[in-house]
């Protein structure tokens, strides 16, 4: 049985290059990104995975006003094994990030290029690259003839990218989905030889922070107060925390330490001689587990408190993103049998570890289901040109078919 469905996986090398170049070519992006959400994909795959056998399959939408369709969807497919007790799932996510400066593709990024042994164009990684795996594992199924041993649970989400309002937080809010006993696999980080295995995420905060003070013209500057200027010292003052205050060392993650840094930075005044009256920045916190992320916004706060008094502005913070995890334990079930998979598979000896990128699975983590995040990738999300290897699709399809046929 092995065999024959790893036999059809490695067969289906034209099929995964289709499914990305379909899915690619419908830019799902958020509504905080520009774009119209995730409906026309999630129609289009689901129109594809019943075209091909797949036909098990639930819609669990959220309303979201923002977008034309008012829709974020949400899709499960099912199929079934012989024991349904303890399910395999395996959750990838349908949007993706634009595609940022143009200039740096080689190619467009919203239709997929295959070439050398690689598929290359936004999402084919980010992650195309797990759910086409999933895909073809449970069509090997179907194809074959094979009643897998555990029933197979296909989890396609929406709003991964930006937060997971829209997509497994609504899940996990509003229907009853998993059990303590299921395998939960999300195929949305990794590293090139497939050797980690994460069971751990460091808490995260995303924080808009808004300085006011007093427009007037850069040749009279005392006359108004610098938003900027105040703004800059806050910035050095809250990336500072991570070397002074919140210092302890985690071996499992890496970077072991918390991280606190700005990212997204608004314009303020348009031309260079004028002081601007206000500054808005951004700020990525991805902080070890054993600080809440209440303790780091209380110094945070603090900080904001001395600028704003030696400085004469206002400081505002708004969370954009927080949330914080639970540890999947490193002997959890689930763990142990990817290991012995991916060994089967890849021929490496795979190992817990902690990251500090969000993923989906920090919220089932939350909820109580023990879960671990794993794949066999190059590690080029986000990037220009992003690509994935045709290589890795194959393998992480066999990985999951392994699971199923325990």
């Amino acid at each position: 049985m092995t065999s024959r469905i790893f036999s059809r996986i490695e067969a289906s090398e034209a099929g995964m290059i289709e499914l990305e170049s379909l899915l690619t070519s419908i830019p799902a992006l958020a509504p905080e990104s520009g774009g119209q959400g995730e409906l026309a994909k999630a129609e289009a795959l689901e129109a594809w995975l019943r075209k091909r056998g797949i036909v098990d399959i639930a819609r669990m939408d959220f309303r979201d006003p923002r977008v034309a369709s008012g829709i974020r969807p949400n899709i499960l497919a099912t199929i079934r094994g012989k024991d349904d007790k303890a399910r395999l799932w395996i959750m990838t996510h349908l949007d993706v990030v634009p595609e940022g400066e143009r200039s740096l593709w080689k190619t467009d990024p919203w239709k997929v290029v295959a070439r050398d042994g690689m598929v290359i164009g936004r999402g084919v990684e980010d992650n195309q690259q797990g759910l086409v795996s999933a895909v073809f594992a449970a069509l090997a199924f179907i194809e074959e003839g094979i009643v897998p041993a555990r029933t197979i649970k296909l989890l396609f989400v929406a709003d991964e990218e930006v937060g997971s309002k829209f997509g497994i937080q609504h899940l996990l809010a509003g229907f009853s989905l998993f059990s303590k006993d299921d395998l939960i696999i999300v195929p949305d980080s990794g590293c090139e030889d497939g050797s980690e295995i994460e069971v751990a995420e460091k808490n995260i905060c995303w924080l808009k922070v808004t300085t006011k003070g007093k427009q007037t013209h850069a040749a009279m500057p005392d006359k108004g107060v610098n938003a900027f200027l105040a703004a800059s010292d806050l910035v050095v003052r809250l990336h500072n925390l991570e070397k002074t205050v919140f210092t302890a060392r985690n071996s499992l993650f890496e970077p072991d330490r918390t991280t606190i840094n700005p990212t997204k930075k608004e314009a303020n005044v348009p031309n260079v001689n004028t002081i601007p009256g206000e500054d808005v920045f951004c700020v990525d916190m991805r902080i070890l587990p054993v600080y809440p992320v209440a303790q780091v916004l209380e110094k945070a706060r603090k900080e904001a408190d001395a600028v704003e008094k030696e400085y004469g502005v206002s400081v505002a913070f708004d969370i954009l993103q927080s949330n914080e995890s639970r540890a999947t334990p490193a002997d959890a079930p689930i763990v142990g049998r990817l290991a012995a998979a991916v060994e089967k598979v890849y021929g490496v000896k795979a190992k817990a570890i902690g990251v500090g990128g969000g993923t989906v699975g920090a919220y089932l983590r939350k909820a109580g289901f023990d879960c671990v995040v794993w794949s066999k990738m190059q590690e080029v999300a986000h990037q220009p040109n992003e690509y994935a290897l045709i290589a890795n699709i194959v393998g992480d399809a066999k990985v999951f078919a392994a699971l199923a046929m325990e």
